[in-house]
């Protein structure tokens, strides 16, 4: 990762766990709630969306101050916690493991860990109207991060993935099935930091082409790291979706392919930019990171 991009990613954290520790300070809290929701927010997240969501304001108004998208960056981050906490539960993936902790219902216990999902859920929404964006923007982002999150977005996708355990799907839908689950939030929170800087129809379509490309590769990149990396750098069980006979890239493809495969959506993305130059120079590298991660 080159150092100015590495600073750009940690300072884009940086702003993101200091504002969410004002939108949800640490208070004494009898039925551990907050704490819960505070243990899933703050349990060592890459804050992949809120970046994607500076970086992608950024490629419309280089002069921007970022202060505005900090609403925005929050808001996905409570959303994306939200669906990892429920998603863990017994009824879902039944992990024990995210980030390399035990997870929120293992840390507390199930009945919280739903209640947190959901107070991280209407939290997000809440921080939309926090946004210093004009009454049709906000509309505009409560609408994108509704569609990415609901039952035509995120929560279908997941739905697809716990109907596809034991059954063999075909290349189309598992695409299918992680262009909702991931690839849905993804798209918003670019979508998200472009609108608030002001994008035009002609360079949300674009960004949209780019953020489809990095939302799929991000899940061929995880398929990837299930079978090749190890617990302790993964943060969460290595070999996961094997055990549970889901399918993945990796099954479906072989290794080889699937990392031809990312490969090949890391060019989409970049082709998606051509017409940005230099403002879109956090965006490409990116896109570069999220192929290469190694957890």
């Amino acid at each position: 990762m080159p150092h100015e991009f590495s600073e750009f990613v940690q300072s884009c954290r940086q702003r993101v766990d200091t504002a969410l520790d004002h939108y949800l300070p640490d208070q004494n809290d009898p039925t551990q709630l907050r704490a819960a929701m505070r243990y899933s927010l703050f349990n060592g997240g890459k804050r992949v969306r809120p970046t994607l969501a500076y970086a992608a304001a950024l490629a419309i108004d280089t002069n921007l101050e970022l202060a505005q998208i900090d609403p925005i960056a929050c808001a996905l981050e409570c959303l994306h916690s939200y669906s990892l906490v429920h998603d863990d539960l017994p009824a879902m993936d039944d992990d024990d493991l995210r980030r390399g902790k035990p997870t929120c219902h293992i840390a507390f216990n199930e009945a919280t860990a739903i209640l947190a999902g959901d107070g991280l859920q209407t939290l997000a929404f809440g921080l939309l109207l926090r946004t210093n964006v004009t009454a049709e923007t906000k509309v505009q982002l409560v609408e994108e991060l509704a569609a990415a999150s609901g039952a035509e977005g995120m929560v279908l996708g997941q739905a697809i993935d716990l109907a596809a355990v034991d059954q063999q799907l075909s290349l189309s839908q598992l695409e299918n099935m992680h262009s909702h689950k991931t690839g849905a939030l993804i798209r918003a929170s670019v979508a998200m930091g472009a609108l608030a800087a002001g994008a035009n129809s002609q360079q949300l379509k674009a960004l949209d082409n780019y953020a489809k490309a990095i939302g799929l590769a991000f899940q061929v990149q995880d398929d990837i790291l299930d079978v090749t990396a190890d617990t302790a750098t993964l943060g969460k069980q290595q070999g996961a979706d094997i055990a549970r006979n889901k399918p993945t890239y990796v099954s479906l493809l072989g290794l080889e392919t699937a990392q031809a495969k990312a490969a090949e959506l890391h060019n989409q993305a970049l082709v998606s930019l051509e017409n940005f130059g230099e403002s879109a120079a956090r965006l490409r590298q990116m896109a570069e990171y999220i192929i290469h991660r190694i957890n």
